[in-house]
């Protein structure tokens, strides 16, 4: 955006490189030791979780899947120190996979040794791991990444089933002049596409596209529904298949792609806008500050004549100088853009309800997985106490629990449990925002 005379400093723009480096940085970083050792909250700090895999699964037949992983380049240590003096990466891969129909009974293991050569030019290396399944049941791949350089280790939960022969899970996706597989389902405007179908010979596609999810969930104190895709297509289009037919999603929205129009159930291809996850762009960055601004303040800023300036306005009445907008900007837009490439499923991870939780509340201080959703702590302030000589300190934590939600768009959707007896702080929290503080559970001298 250009500046304008000497209206409000143009410090969104800078600021939001500064967020991209902070991606950048916390790709590279290193993992902290995690005391407990149910705590997975590393997986949404990007300071503490130096590896970043991509996962797919494909099922091959009624006895076979495969479970696709990609490692980025860029991510990997690479070391000389080895007999044959080229730059290495060593992991060890394993993945334990559990039956989760039935409880959690494990079903197979697989156990891998990497040594990936460093390839000029070359961004990543994907590597497929057989394992055994049957038909109609749920799965939940555990798969656990040592780097034996960095002596680091990760882990990652990869649902998928053998419920049908039809869903997602039975279809593979390629760019169409590249040939990659593609682990993303998220796809640019002009980008073309093929979709493999893995069982018997289809003779159709159906596409159903469904408008872009523009709601954003109501607070977590607030006894409301998800907002959610509960509504039609607005058009479906039947076309011939064939696994090298060049497939292109012109417009921002959902698209199911389904061998049978009787059928709900496919793979899914999102466009969500041309900069998507980045938001670097002022009408991008007007939207997510619903969460603490008013409708009518966020209206201006979208109808303003210059939403640049209006939104650099709005930032500067909540640090009440520029270097402490400034602030107030990395760390906002940093939390949103890390929502959206945790969080996304149908709908941006900005527009989800553990995004609006991780932008607001920051990443959470625990992380407890279950095969019915995650809970999240966050830290209070600690209680000193004394008996004679003796000091007690005690760690205490409020709780959000996620609930996996069944969806024919997205194994990644995820939504809050609400009540009236749980307690956010949500008042306070945006409070805080709005006075140039950014929130923490546990930071009394500025809550209380």
């Amino acid at each position: 955006m250009k500046k304008h005379g000497n209206h409000s400093p143009n410090i969104t723009g800078f600021i939001f490189m500064l967020a991209l480096l902070a991606l950048l940085a916390g790709s590279c970083g290193t993992m902290q030791t995690v005391i407990d050792p149910k705590d997975l909250s590393y997986l949404y700090n990007p300071t503490k979780n130096p590896i970043n895999p991509g996962y797919s699964v494909s099922n091959e037949s009624e006895n076979l899947s495969y479970l696709a992983v990609k490692f980025f380049t860029a991510e990997l240590y690479f070391s000389e120190a080895n007999p044959q003096g080229i730059a290495m990466s060593q992991l060890l891969v394993t993945v334990k996979l559990y039956d989760v129909s039935r409880g959690r009974v494990l079903q197979d293991t697989a156990y891998y040794n990497l040594n990936i050569i460093r390839e000029e030019g070359r961004r990543d290396f994907v590597y497929k791991i057989p394992l055994r399944v049957r038909p109609g049941l749920d799965y939940m791949a555990e798969v656990r990444i040592l780097d034996r350089l960095r002596q680091r280790v990760v882990q990652s939960f990869v649902p998928f089933n053998t419920l049908s022969d039809v869903n997602k899970y039975n279809f593979t996706a390629r760019g169409h002049f590249a040939r990659n597989e593609l682990f993303n389902p998220i796809v640019k405007k002009n980008e073309f596409v093929n979709l493999i179908y893995l069982k018997p010979p289809a003779d159709s596609l159906f596409i159903s596209y469904y408008r872009k999810l523009n709601e954003i969930p109501d607070p977590p104190s607030m006894l409301l529904p998800e907002k959610t895709i509960d509504y039609p297509p607005d058009t479906v289009i039947a076309l011939s298949y064939s696994d090298t037919l060049p497939l292109m999603f012109p417009n921002e929205g959902v698209y199911l792609c389904s061998i049978d129009r009787k059928i709900n159930d496919g793979f899914t291809f999102l466009n969500l806008g041309p900069r998507f996850p980045q938001m670097d762009e002022p009408l991008t960055m007007i939207e997510p500050l619903a969460y603490i601004g008013t409708p009518d303040e966020i209206f201006r800023m979208k109808t303003a004549e210059r939403p640049k300036m209006a939104l650099d306005e709005f930032w500067i009445s909540c640090g009440g100088n520029v270097d402490k907008a400034r602030e107030l900007i990395r760390i906002f837009y940093t939390r949103v853009l890390f929502a959206n490439y945790y969080f996304t499923s149908y709908k941006e991870g900005w527009r989800t309800e553990r995004g609006m939780i991780y932008i607001i509340y920051g990443p959470p201080d625990k992380v407890y997985k279950t095969n019915e959703g995650e809970n999240w702590g966050y830290r209070k302030p600690v209680i000193k106490s004394s008996w004679g000589t003796r000091y007690r300190v005690k760690e205490d934590y409020l709780f959000f629990n996620f609930k996996k939600k069944e969806n024919v768009f997205s194994d990644n959707d995820f939504f809050i449990s609400r009540s009236e007896t749980l307690i956010t702080m949500w008042d306070q929290a945006v409070a805080s925002w709005r006075k140039g503080i950014v929130f923490r559970f546990d930071n009394p001298e500025d809550l209380f």
